[in-house]
């Protein structure tokens, strides 16, 4: 094929996305396909499948004139090649049935919770996506000719709390003086989807007889997502060790700041304790919305880095997203979104649970976590970084990224605003410690399931012995790794990647150093792996 100049072999690249993938389409803000769903059975999947090749051949011979353009070309690239891999070698769409249903979900979220369409264009929206469910599942039973075990209990949950996100959207607003007969059509469209959720889990209970145990990705597909997702040069036997040697490091620097707290008392007692102190049910958004703005008002007044245009609500989880936000969770705005407001979802627990349930999950919202978590997914975490990413004119910035660098930077941040004196106390800087261990551990449980024949089982006790986490906890965490190989790694990893190219910008620029100068230089690339942003600053080891 003719090799076109690299911007538009980029625009056409976005432009298959988009059409292969309506759903993620929705999420960047681009309304074209929000009518549908995507279609992901072979014979639908082979006509893009070539099409991704053609692309990808055209990025290999595609000539730029410059660095930057170099380094988006090669962010491209492995894009393209990571999601081949995906659907032509991993097949999650013949093994993992949460595949389709979190397509399915997320295609109704993303347009009931953005408010960047008119009511009656919403409507149409969401009645066209819910009477395309049936034929969704339909080809969800036709192609998932693998399914595996752990991938379809997941499945049966979140099946059972997506009929909650169905019944939402039939009762979505039409606006003042709306059509009826586009009322009447979303009711029909949400019973006809919620008829075949129904049917669908009759399936998944049927294949829980016969489906394998087969979740493990294997090492050497496991090392392509960390060459080509991550671009890092570490395999995964590499990344097992730094995992044991952060754990162990972390272990013993926690003993010791439980000792300064507490005495004698081991630290995962020291954190059982401080867990009771926690706000009520009924202040817990508002003290997280606290939280929220302390941390933006510290690194504004420090200039520690360029606060974005794009406010960040701190908001109850709606009932209907509660199913699959059981704790909390940062939604950013779309990079071609009108609508620029970011989302912090706070999931109070319900009053009508007994009581020893409610303290229970109020304990994972300790009063002394907060101040973590809050920079972690706002300022200068999550909601800063990824909105500058959205502001940059590159497309590939807009719309690319790997959890090293999202996850890195987020972690990073805990580190560096305790540097700069954001933590209040010392238990505050203790769970700081808490949440590394935590993301250490994820290394290791990460390399084990998919590399080195850890079970389901194992690394849930691993979990509950060495983190104190509650087995349902434990078991939820431990069901996300099964199914997202080479991404718990990221947080520690990522972390590691980004405070060493902070040595070294910090050599390179001697008595001119800045924090700000660094975060500045590292926030104009997004998302891209840390390597490539090493590559831009001129910084290669």
């Amino acid at each position: 094929m003719a090799v076109g100049p690299f911007r538009e072999i980029e625009r056409s690249y976005f432009d298959l996305r988009w059409h292969l993938d309506p759903v993620a389409a929705t999420q960047a803000g681009v309304k074209t396909y929000d009518h549908r769903y995507g279609r992901f059975s072979p014979a639908a999947l082979a006509p893009h499948l070539v099409a991704l090749k053609a692309l990808g051949a055209a990025l290999e011979e595609a000539a730029t004139g410059q660095l930057e353009d170099e380094i988006d070309r090669t962010a491209l690239l492995n894009d393209v090649r990571v999601l081949l891999r995906r659907l032509e070698r991993e097949r999650p769409q013949a093994k993992n049935p949460g595949f389709w249903l979190t397509h399915l979900l997320s295609g109704l979220h993303c347009l009931l919770a953005r408010h960047d369409r008119a009511p009656d264009e919403q409507a149409a929206a969401l009645a066209g996506r819910l009477e395309d469910v049936p034929g969704l599942l339909d080809d969800a039973r036709a192609t998932l000719v693998e399914p595996v075990r752990v991938f379809v209990e997941t499945a049966l949950r979140v099946n059972e709390g997506g009929l909650l996100l169905v019944q939402a959207a039939s009762g979505a607003p039409i606006g003042a003086g709306g059509d009826a007969r586009l009322a009447e059509r979303l009711t029909a469209a949400a019973a006809e989807a919620s008829a075949a959720m129904t049917a669908f889990a009759r399936d998944l209970e049927r294949w829980l007889d016969t489906a394998g145990d087969g979740f493990a990705l294997g090492e050497e597909d496991f090392n392509f997502h960390l060459h080509y997702e991550h671009a890092l040069r570490d395999t995964a036997p590499e990344l097992w060790r730094y995992g044991l040697h952060l754990k162990e490091e972390l272990e013993a620097d926690l003993a010791g700041r439980a000792a300064r707290l507490n005495g004698r008392t081991g630290w995962q007692d020291v954190a059982d304790r401080l867990r009771a102190d926690h706000p009520p049910a009924g202040a817990l958004v508002e003290a997280y919305a606290r939280e929220m703005a302390r941390a933006r008002d510290f690194v504004a007044e420090r200039g520690l880095a360029p606060m974005p245009d794009a406010r960040l609500d701190v908001v109850p989880t709606p009932a209907f997203m509660r199913p699959i936000i059981p704790f909390a969770a940062y939604d950013s705005p779309g990079p071609y979104s009108s609508d620029r407001t970011g989302w912090f979802y706070v999931t109070v627990p319900d009053p009508k649970v007994p009581p020893d349930v409610q303290e229970r999950i109020l304990r994972d919202h300790c009063r002394y976590e907060l101040a973590a978590t809050a920079l972690h997914e706002g300022y200068p975490g999550h909601h800063l970084q990824l909105v500058h990413a959205q502001q940059q004119p590159s497309d590939t910035r807009k719309n690319i990224s790997t959890p090293l660098t999202v996850e890195g930077w987020a972690l990073y941040c805990e580190d560096m605003m305790g540097e700069e004196g954001f933590y209040r106390s010392e238990e505050e800087r203790f769970f700081q410690r808490v949440h590394l261990l935590w993301r250490a551990v994820r290394i290791l449980l990460d390399v084990g399931l998919h590399t080195r024949g850890m079970t389901f089982e194992q690394a849930v006790e691993y979990l509950a012995s060495h983190l104190h986490v509650d087995r349902a906890n434990a078991e939820a965490e431990v069901r996300r790794y099964c199914a997202e190989p080479a991404y718990p790694l990221c947080y520690a990893v990522g972390r590691r990647e980004l405070l060493k190219l902070r040595e070294d910008f910090r050599a390179a620029r001697g008595r001119a150093f800045t924090l700000r100068a660094f975060h500045d230089a590292v926030l104009r690339y997004g998302g891209l792996p840390v390597t490539l942003i090493r590559w831009g600053l001129g910084l290669n080891e």
